[in-house]
């Protein structure tokens, strides 16, 4: 009896099934991070197998290489149509393909691409025992001040996984203004989130610094990772999907199909109200709002210059991209009750951030603050709701991401024999001492401040100007009243520098390499033709303002 039983099994078994059908996967729509994540894999193995001391000139040659192809795979989709009329979802509904999701792309590679030279530089610190040194610790595993530190100082080890981890962020970063289902997200953000952690943790100075630094970041991190996901389960509650299209249709009505599963939760507006609020929560951590921006000040402070000014930079540029994705295609039909909240956040975010700015004395400190009073500048034309708003934040990111990395690695160069002189008093007399760095720290700190003739003024005048038309007309008076609270600070640090006595033990300013001396470069003239001659990028910016649905 039981041999005929097995017999049946396996005849059962052995009947044709319907065959799964395999994912569609448009590889081509999706080159740009996948060249990037490509080349951080290379990455990993080139720390594997390529010796010590060729690692260095491979991994920044690598690095360079894989930005530039992705940044020519983004223009050439741009090119292709895919920007405007061939916008579409890709690789089965996970990836959005459209003009806010290229230009925002293209933004953080350029941006990285620059940030990525000031990883490289190894002319600023004088030489210890015969060897180049750059801004990283010479064994990240060993433990401060410990004999096996100093052992690896001696032998000229450098930290170059910082490349791939760079790389494996700016995947991240490039999946997360374009995901287009919640799942997607979560998993972006936590690819870029990750390598970020470790990056701010590798200073070769202030190495303790560096790592209650990172330790700050991860647990904040893991804090709004958290109310993410906790968010994205009662979105899926509420809608019976992660998909940003179903949950929109849930909102607005026109979705009327009800998962028998999900029937007893599915429309429940508690559930969409509260899971909207974790998922902003998660998002506007990673932008540096008020109240979420405790994280800012300290990892800024704490993290390797060159990180700092990646992370202030690329991290910024895609949460805003996901923030407003998320506002403009999912949540649109909830716009009266996240506009409220967004009103009073933008508020406070931009007051808090100048107001606090004004009592700090350390700059990199100040540059936190001043990132968190721009944030609000960005919010205000988040709140705009209209193609005009999306535009003009797309402006406003890629205005600020060259500004904000061109003040960085200036920072990098004033340096004392601690390493940089981050603290103000330093700077006093900066102008005599060295005029042409003082000059261009001018040009940025100016446009920081949003006057005539640089990219902030263009990118400050086009968010107010969106936003006024949007009927936030009292969002903008306390815009300019913040601008004039920091126009201040930044005024303050210019006087310090071209009208004080330089101290006699006052820090030197070190002589670059061209890498460093590229990236101030490339910062400066963005800041002067943004400022000058905007046309073109504010058209590009409108032309790239329509999400795909």
């Amino acid at each position: 009896m039981s041999a005929t039983v097995v017999h049946s099994l396996w005849t059962t078994a052995a009947e044709p099934i319907d065959k799964i059908p395999a994912p569609s996967v448009e590889y081509a729509q999706l080159a740009p991070a996948l060249i990037v994540v490509g080349a951080a894999v290379v990455g990993v193995l080139v720390e594997a197998f390529v010796p010590r001391k060729a690692r260095y000139y491979v991994q920044v040659f690598l690095t360079v290489v894989a930005l530039a192809a992705a940044f020519a795979a983004v223009v050439g989709l741009a090119a292709g149509g895919y920007g405007t009329t061939k916008a579409h979802i890709a690789a089965m509904g996970a990836i959005a393909i459209d003009g806010p999701a290229l230009f925002l792309q293209g933004t953080i590679l350029l941006a990285s691409l620059v940030a990525v030279f000031t990883f490289a530089e190894r002319r600023l610190d004088p030489a210890a025992h015969g060897n180049r040194i750059d801004s990283f610790a010479a064994q990240a595993a060993s433990v401060p001040g410990s004999d096996s530190e100093k052992a690896a100082v001696k032998a000229g080890f450098t930290t170059t996984e910082v490349f791939p981890l760079a790389l494996f962020a700016i995947t991240g970063m490039l999946v997360f203004p374009a995901a287009n289902d919640l799942l997607t997200l979560f998993v972006a953000l936590e690819v870029f989130s990750l390598p970020l952690y470790l990056l701010c943790a590798v200073a070769r100075r202030k190495r303790l610094m560096s790592q209650e630094a990172a330790v700050k970041y991860f647990l904040l991190g893991a804090f709004s990772s958290a109310f993410l996901l906790f968010g994205i389960a009662l979105m899926y509650g509420y809608a019976g999907s992660v998909s940003y299209a179903k949950i929109a249709g849930v909102v607005d009505g026109s979705v009327r199909s009800i998962d028998p599963a999900l029937a007893d939760t599915m429309g429940n507006d508690a559930l969409l109200l509260i899971g909207g609020a974790m998922i902003l929560t998660g998002l506007l951590f990673k932008v540096g709002a008020v109240p979420f921006h405790m994280w800012t000040p300290d990892v800024y402070q704490g993290a390797p210059t060159p990180v700092t000014g990646f992370m202030a930079a690329a991290t910024k540029v895609a949460a805003f991209g996901a923030l407003l994705r998320l506002l403009y295609v999912v949540l649109p039909g909830l716009s009266w009750d996240w506009r409220p909240v967004m009103w009073a956040i933008a508020i406070v975010t931009m007051l808090g951030g100048a107001i606090v700015a004004i009592t700090q004395t350390d700059i990199k400190r100040l540059l936190a603050y001043s990132s968190i009073a721009h944030a609000g500048f960005i919010l205000a034309g988040v709140i705009a709701t209209t193609p005009e708003g999306v535009s003009s934040v797309l402006f406003y990111l890629g205005a600020y991401s060259f500004v904000t990395i061109g003040a960085f690695a200036v920072v990098t160069l004033v340096r004392d024999a601690g390493g940089e002189a981050t603290h103000l008093s330093k700077w006093a007399g900066l102008g005599r001492r060295s005029p042409l760095v003082a000059a261009v720290f001018a040009v940025f700190l100016l446009a920081f401040a949003g006057i005539p003739l640089t990219s902030g003024f263009t990118g400050k005048f086009a968010v107010f100007k969106a936003a006024a038309e949007g009927g936030a007309g009292a969002l903008v008076v306390v815009g300019v009243i913040s601008s004039a609270i920091a126009a201040f600070f930044y005024i303050r640090v210019i006087v310090l520098m071209f009208f004080s006595e330089p101290k006699a033990d006052g820090p030197t300013v070190a002589v670059p390499s061209p890498l460093t001396m590229t990236t101030i470069g490339v910062g400066v003239a963005v800041t002067l033709v943004l400022g000058v001659a905007p046309q073109y990028f504010l058209d590009l910016a409108s032309q790239a303002s329509v999400f795909v649905r």
